[in-house]
């Protein structure tokens, strides 16, 4: 089995962020900007720039899973203050004012999936987000114990992956969906 390398989404993988988002960009044409400016008007072409100007900035916004040279999977990572629409979600609200770096978007395309993809990118987001001086990471999952998530809930991660890697609940507002938090250091 070829191991899974997680590496920043720079301006150079930008061929490879469209490829694993795929044309529709991900889920519903998101193009994983929900939590940053939201659903909008011709949302996936649109989101799909917005995407870019971000990738083409200084830190990336998230990584990509690479098994040997072909793009396996995408998390979208940073601080929490560059996803806005966190605060307005009954899910996601902050719990406190401690800083943390968020984990909002998982997305593994369908010939990839049950191939442990997802549980590289957890622990690629959290060492990049460690290398960057974040003291937390938070994630937003759906609560996969009590019956099966469909795939258009699951970008969000599972509750029994993230455990498994170390985050503990710290916060649920809604039955499906909880905060949870690993402690970095």
């Amino acid at each position: 089995m070829v191991e899974i390398d997680v590496r920043p989404a720079t301006p150079q993988r930008w061929a490879d962020v469209r490829s694993v988002l795929g044309r529709r960009g991900s889920v519903n044409g998101c193009w994983c900007m929900f939590y940053r400016e939201g659903w909008r008007e011709g949302r996936g072409e649109a989101n799909r720039r917005s995407l870019k100007r971000l990738i083409d900035r200084e830190r990336a916004p998230g990584l990509l899973a690479y098994r040997g040279d072909t793009p396996v999977g995408w998390v979208s990572v940073a601080p929490r203050e560059e996803f806005p629409r966190l605060e307005r979600s009954r899910a996601g609200k902050r719990v406190d004012d401690l800083p943390v770096w968020s984990l909002v978007c998982f997305y593994v395309p369908p010939p990839y999936r049950g191939e442990g993809v997802a549980r590289a990118l957890v622990r690629g987001a959290i060492g990049y987000a460690r290398r960057r001086g974040a003291e937390r990471v938070e994630a937003y999952p759906v609560d996969d114990t009590s019956g099966p998530v469909g795939s258009d809930d699951a970008y969000h991660g599972l509750v029994t992956l993230l455990r498994s890697e170390g985050f503990e609940e710290v916060a649920r507002r809604t039955p499906r969906r909880t905060v949870m938090r690993l402690r970095l250091g």
